[in-house]
């Protein structure tokens, strides 16, 4: 059998990745960070366990990927919903409203986000990290600064922040406090985004992923990717 193209072995290296942040997404809302296993993760994704440290240096590496990746499609989604819009005020609504929302879907998952963040590796500016910065620092910009290098960090700070707080054990903030006091900071009006107890046009705000599905597996029964190319 001839060997497979480099094209091929990279979309092969995608879908295996893409399948592996989509299983620590999944594994860790419903069992917590300590208690999922790079193990777990693997066999959720239909992949062979060395293809988690080809990919990821560890665990929290990749749950920091994972993370960012769903807060990167929560986003895109949130900003391209219909209506469509290219009103600066309207997007920005829409951002705060899509990383807020975040924390009141997936509670343990982001908890544990931020709970990494703090930890000795700290912020990791993966692929997924920088595919949300780049949607943040285009919120920004259209929403009418001058000085986006300055104000993408001040947004960025003050969604971490209001996300800390909703999530914050045994003092958590309702969500409709914090998106006030960020619709204030930035002048929005209340009616823009999707206020609480709405849902915005097209049904729910949270990202729904499709099931796994694990194709071209090896005798082994787990995906094969050649690392040569």
């Amino acid at each position: 059998m001839s060997p497979r193209s480099a094209s091929v072995n990279e979309e092969l290296r995608r879908r295996s990745r893409e399948r592996l942040l989509q299983a620590t997404v999944e594994l860790v809302s419903e069992r917590g960070y300590e208690a999922t296993t790079l193990g777990d993760i693997a066999d959720r994704a239909g992949a062979a366990r060395g293809l988690v440290s080809y990919y990821f240096p560890g665990k929290r590496q990749l749950l920091q990927s994972a993370v960012h990746r769903l807060m990167h499609r929560t986003l895109q989604d949130a900003l391209e919903r219909e209506p469509r819009t290219e009103d600066g005020r309207e997007r920005m609504a829409r951002a705060i409203d899509a990383i807020l929302g975040l924390a009141e879907d997936w509670p343990l998952l982001m908890r544990s986000h931020m709970a990494g963040i703090l930890q000795a590796e700290g912020f990791i500016q993966c692929p997924e990290q920088q595919r949300l910065a780049e949607l943040l620092r285009d919120t920004v910009q259209r929403y009418g600064t001058t000085d986006v290098d300055h104000d993408y960090p001040v947004l960025r700070a003050l969604l971490m922040g209001a996300v800390f707080a909703e999530l914050m054990p045994g003092a958590p903030m309702p969500m409709a406090t914090l998106r006030a006091e960020l619709f204030k900071r930035y002048g929005l009006e209340w009616e823009l985004g999707v206020p609480p107890g709405e849902e915005p046009p097209g049904g729910t705000r949270a990202v729904e992923f499709a099931p796994i599905i694990v194709t071209g597996r090896s005798p082994a029964g787990q995906d094969s990717v050649d690392q040569s190319t």
